[in-house]
């Protein structure tokens, strides 16, 4: 039986990396199907680097490849991550009354076309338990609110049974407590196109200010409000005819956009970390 695996690495750039990497699995009688590679600069930059290979499991002992690349790691003092693409990442959803984006995340859920678990939806908006339970996914109410976010709670649900979190419009502010305690990504689909138009109503500052686009950004949740390592966006022209119904409109839709790509790309390990950047193969 064939298994896939994707390692992603990352060091200071170096001669023979790559041929190291290409070696160890070849001994392992695998098979590279997808290779990227990104250096920040040739001579002095740091490498990014993402590895999509097969080999019969006959072949492969994951504990035994993980010591190996452990390894080369420390050889090029680099950090990795080893994934089985077969093991669908668990995404636990977040969301307060706007259900358009929950709406999208658990159509293409239920067709497939977004390959991950879902052990509960949490709001605190109890309108949405109908249709969330019509997909039989979990459905938690939780009445959170600015005085009280009630994160213990949600926490909870979220350590159990998720591997990363997603904001699908969850309109309170995570406290950095919340974030450290989880310990794990966190996806954020904010509506607005960042590093402008951060906080509140990014539509109306978009009105106000006259732009001529507009746009949504998904992003990695930080201590910091609206700061967070951006994975993907959305943008779509506006003119002088547009008011903040129109916007509105056309943001919920790039809203869905730039979260369905950001989503995809993490759980297909195309998104790597970097300070307050990302690269995305």
């Amino acid at each position: 039986m064939m298994k896939t695996f994707i390692l992603i690495f990352q060091c200071k750039d170096q001669k023979g990396i790559v041929a190291k990497v290409s070696e160890l699995i070849f001994k392992c009688n695998g098979n590279i199907v997808a290779l990227d590679q990104y250096s920040t600069h040739l001579k002095a930059g740091r490498l990014f680097m993402r590895i999509e290979f097969m080999a019969e499991e006959k072949d492969l002992i994951k504990d035994k490849l993980d010591r190996q690349i452990k390894s080369i790691a420390r050889y090029f003092k680099a950090g990795f991550k080893l994934y089985d693409k077969g093991r669908m990442l668990r995404m636990g959803v977040l969301v307060s009354k706007p259900d358009h984006c929950l709406a999208d995340i658990l159509y293409l859920q239920k067709r497939g076309e977004l390959p991950v678990e879902i052990p509960f939806v949490i709001s605190n908006f109890l309108g949405h338990r109908e249709m969330v339970e019509q997909y039989k996914i979990p459905f938690y109410f939780i009445p959170a609110a600015k005085k009280n976010r009630k994160e213990d709670e949600i926490l909870r649900h979220a350590l159990q049974s998720t591997d990363f979190l997603v904001l699908a419009r969850y309109m309170l502010v995570l406290s950095p407590k919340f974030i450290k305690t989880y310990g794990k990504d966190i996806i954020n689909i904010h509506h607005g196109l960042l590093p402008s138009f951060k906080g509140a109503n990014p539509y109306q500052q978009a009105l106000d200010a006259g732009v001529k686009e507009i746009g949504a950004t998904a992003h990695f949740v930080t201590a910091k409000l609206d700061v967070g390592p951006i994975i993907a966006q959305a943008v779509e022209q506006v003119s002088h005819k547009d008011d903040l119904k129109s916007l509105l409109l056309k943001g919920m839709s790039l809203e869905k956009r730039a979260l369905n790509d950001a989503l995809h790309a993490y759980i297909e390990h195309r998104v790597i970390r970097f300070k307050d950047k990302t690269v995305i193969f």
